[in-house]
């Protein structure tokens, strides 16, 4: 048996470990399952320390392939499913992807991407729930999943190797960069390995316990508060795409103990007509994790009042998880802050020279893992250094300070970064995106004030001489960002300035453009 599931399919068996919007999986299903997709990728020509591309909605074979991959040795790369045909080109190159996994709802995009010559790597495409008439069976790489587990058989694999996700996030000077850690695979870890991170994770939920995952398992949050649990026996019910009140009859009726939210989501809740919220029992539900992007302080005090104070808030990022927490109890004393740093984080708060500030001084905010995590940029040795002050001293670029009670503030964020809904959005990629039309002499896209989002992203867009302001002008821009960005990094708004201004080094100065947007807001970020 696969070593994470062999204990519940031998004492839980018929127990559901998985529910989604279609079926549900039995724990003793899952272990047979992942057996067999095991064997079926390996015979199918999958070698340990092979990267393959997962392209699926939340979904019960979202979570068979992570258990196959953790056992198999296998580097998976959860791929954003609303990105376009050009941007999952290059992660196939950049990450070298020998297969695909793909579900069929995103299956033409998918096959679009893989006619580019950037994925020439791809040598295997697994279909998901693949139609009879489907173009991809067409194709001389095609397999059918059922097909490859049931080829696999039940049997034990042998010489089971860890193998975990690189999650790609956006980058500062361009196209998204793949984050490697020590769960990523490559590093000649047993699967047992996953079993100590899980067991870590019980500090932060009931374990075993149930799951409600109502947000794209390809984001590493999402990824970490459904998939870790589940580690360590909690079953998992998930929601393929996002709604209020369908969540809240989920956690009902399936009696799940934690959820995870990002604000959008939250604020989303407390718009829900009374007679939804009233219909709501919620008593199963001990723990209610928030993060990804500052939430409005009258929204989270909304779902306080409603759910009451078993809502924690935490911050943290890819590359370095959670770094601090802060319970419904502290944040109501301590508005603002995102909390004390866990026990095994340690800050250290820096001036513009590098040098160490002294409490209560705000600076650029580096970490480092007492237990010796750390990360590495894919493929991008000088990104992996900028990010770090020392080895295993990294920064998420903001700004902030630690207070005389020991709890972290963030007041500014020093890297150029949008935060939309909980995603991270890098300006740079859209910029480079918009800089190619022939009607564009210069381009900033920043991050403005939106109620829902917290952030939405606008373009201020300096055209070229003779080009003057118009719609047509606006709509040319917003085709062309349709073609190459997925939806949630396209421009809201475009702006038409006279000029970018810039540093005598060619940087664009974002604050001044940022300014008059934020005027009049309490906050910053």
């Amino acid at each position: 048996m696969a070593v994470l599931t062999k204990t519940y399919a031998d004492i839980r068996a018929s127990d559901i470990a998985l529910i989604d919007e279609e079926r549900s999986v039995s724990w003793a299903e899952l272990d047979q399952r992942v057996n067999g997709l095991v064997n079926g990728l390996r015979q199918a020509g999958l070698k340990t320390g092979d990267t393959v591309a997962v392209v699926a909605g939340n979904q019960c074979e979202w979570f068979e392939i992570a258990q196959a991959c953790a056992h198999g040795g296998w580097t998976y790369v959860p791929v954003n499913w609303h990105w376009v045909a050009d941007e999952l080109a290059y992660v196939y190159e950049d990450a070298n992807a020998v297969a695909v996994l793909v579900d069929q709802s995103f299956e033409a995009t998918v096959l679009t991407a893989l006619k580019d010559e950037r994925g020439r790597s791809v040598k295997l495409i697994v279909g998901i729930h693949t139609a009879s008439d489907s173009a991809a069976r067409s194709d001389s790489r095609f397999v059918d999943y059922e097909a490859v587990i049931s080829s696999g058989g039940s049997d034990e694999p042998t010489d089971q190797m860890l193998g975990g996700p690189m999650f790609y996030t956006s980058g500062t000077t361009g196209r998204p960069k793949g984050v490697r850690g020590a769960l990523s695979g490559g590093l000649s870890i047993t699967p047992d390995f996953m079993q100590l991170v899980a067991a870590g994770f019980s500090q932060f939920l009931p374990i075993p316990g149930r799951t409600m995952l109502c947000g794209p398992f390809y984001h590493s949050a999402q990824w970490a508060f459904s998939f870790l649990p589940m580690i360590g026996g909690s079953a998992v019910v998930m929601q393929h795409k996002y709604d209020s009140a369908a969540m809240l009859e989920m956690v009902d009726r399936y009696s799940c103990t934690n959820v995870h939210l990002v604000p959008t989501q939250m604020k989303r809740l407390l718009d829900l007509p009374d007679s939804v919220k009233e219909s709501f029992s919620g008593t199963s539900l001990s723990t209610v994790w928030h993060g990804a992007a500052p939430c409005p302080p009258a929204v989270k005090r909304g779902l306080i009042e409603w759910w009451g104070p078993k809502i924690t808030e935490y911050y943290g990022s890819t590359e370095g998880s959670i770094i601090s927490t802060v319970s419904s109890t502290d944040w109501l004393a301590k508005g603002g802050s995102v909390g004390k740093p866990l026990e095994t984080v340690e800050v250290i708060i820096v001036d513009d020279a590098g040098a160490r500030v002294q409490q209560g001084s705000p600076g650029t905010l580096y970490f480092k893992n007492k237990m010796g995590n750390d990360f590495t940029y894919h493929n991008d040795e000088a990104k992996t250094r900028e990010s770090h002050l020392e080895p295993g001293v990294f920064t998420t670029g903001d700004i902030g300070y630690i207070d005389a009670d020991g709890f972290l503030w963030l007041s500014d964020r020093k890297i150029d970064m949008i935060i939309s809904g909980g995603v991270n959005i890098y300006p740079a990629e859209i910029e480079g995106v918009i800089a190619a039309l022939s009607e564009v002499e210069d381009v900033a896209v920043i991050g403005v004030p939106d109620e829902e989002f917290g952030e939405s992203v606008k373009a201020l867009v300096q055209l070229a001489d003779g080009v003057n302001a118009s719609p047509e002008i606006s709509e040319i821009i917003i085709k062309h960002c349709r073609e190459f960005l997925a939806g949630y990094k396209r421009p809201r708004s475009i702006d038409f300035i006279a000029h970018i201004p810039r540093t005598g080094t060619g940087k664009i100065q974002k604050q001044p453009l940022r300014a008059p947007f934020w005027e009049g807001h309490e906050r910053r970020i």
